[in-house]
């Protein structure tokens, strides 16, 4: 696959050194404009059964009824729903898997409330589709930024929802062999500038950017990207950072994904400090919410 762009992005390194949280608007599938005032927190709910972080499988109702209640108790904004892992490795879901798990997730979430946003986290046009329009989710988020289903922003601008928009390059198998970058923070913009280019001439508005921490990215690329992240403000676009419990914060910290509490949160703080996000995109939507919290104060306080 060819990964260069038709208009590159001239980058200067030196245009932001840190930026702080801007309040964002998102129009959702149902006509309702949400506001959101101060960053989000995303609470991550996986209706499968091989997730990489044990500690998020969902997969009956029973399972699917606790995580939701817990999140919505520990103050969730949005929900995440997925029914199709996309760690290295992961079994094969059918479409009609992928939408019978949704169902059932969906039917739960929507029981117990009708006011949080709820994104469907699938790189498959038609599931996005039944997803906003039959299920009753808001929001398409699509790890492969369009490039895995060439019908998805097609869907996207026909329901008329949100999108985010992540960087990867392949797939969730190979992705790992696409990580030859002459720059890494600048080729990411590029690459996601280019899409921006191409959804703007769909009438795609509502546009989150996910740098796309852990996709086709080494450990050290990683950690550039979160260094360099004032540097995806030049898009005045909301930010997703969704590194809850990776592999950035295992491999470096020599544990595992159960470990990875401290090392997410961590990371979270950086991110909203110095970054400037707009969601964070977690397993642990509790101390998600606390980091928050503080740093709102942090930043308010005379």
């Amino acid at each position: 696959m060819n990964w260069s762009v038709s208009v590159p992005i001239k980058i200067d390194i030196d245009m932001y050194t840190s930026t702080t949280f801007t309040p964002f608007s998102m129009s959702m599938p149902d006509g309702r404009l949400v506001t959101f005032g101060r960053p989000q927190v995303m609470g991550i709910l996986n209706v499968t059964p091989d997730s990489f972080y044990g500690g998020s499988r969902s997969f009956d109702s029973i399972a699917i009824e606790q995580r939701v209640s817990t999140m919505l108790a520990e103050g969730v904004d949005i929900i995440d729903i997925g029914g199709y892992s996309s760690r290295p490795g992961a079994t094969h879901v059918s479409e009609e898997e992928e939408l019978r798990r949704l169902s059932l997730g969906m039917d739960i979430i929507r029981r117990h409330t009708t006011s949080i946003p709820v994104s469907v986290d699938t790189f498959r046009a038609e599931v996005a589709r039944k997803a906003i329009s039959e299920m009753g989710a808001d929001i398409v988020n699509d790890i492969s930024g369009g490039n895995l289903d060439e019908g998805m922003w097609d869907v996207v601008a026909s329901v008329n929802a949100p999108y985010i928009l992540m960087h990867m390059r392949g797939n969730p198998e190979n992705m790992m062999d696409f990580t030859e970058y002459e720059h890494v923070t600048r080729d990411v913009l590029s690459e996601l500038g280019d899409r921006l280019q191409q959804l703007a001439i769909m009438g795609i508005k509502d546009i989150v950017i996910d740098p796309g921490f852990g996709f086709s990215k080494t450990l050290e690329q990683n950690y550039a990207l979160l260094k360099d992240m004032p540097l995806f403000h030049l898009f005045h676009r909301p930010i997703l950072v969704g590194v809850s419990r990776k592999s950035m914060i295992t491999k470096l910290l020599s544990n595992t994904s159960e470990d990875g509490l401290i090392g997410s949160t961590a990371i979270n703080r950086i991110a909203l400090m110095y970054g400037g996000a707009s969601i964070l995109r977690v397993h642990d939507v509790a101390a998600a919410r606390q980091v928050v919290e503080i740093v709102e104060m942090t930043r308010h306080s005379e």
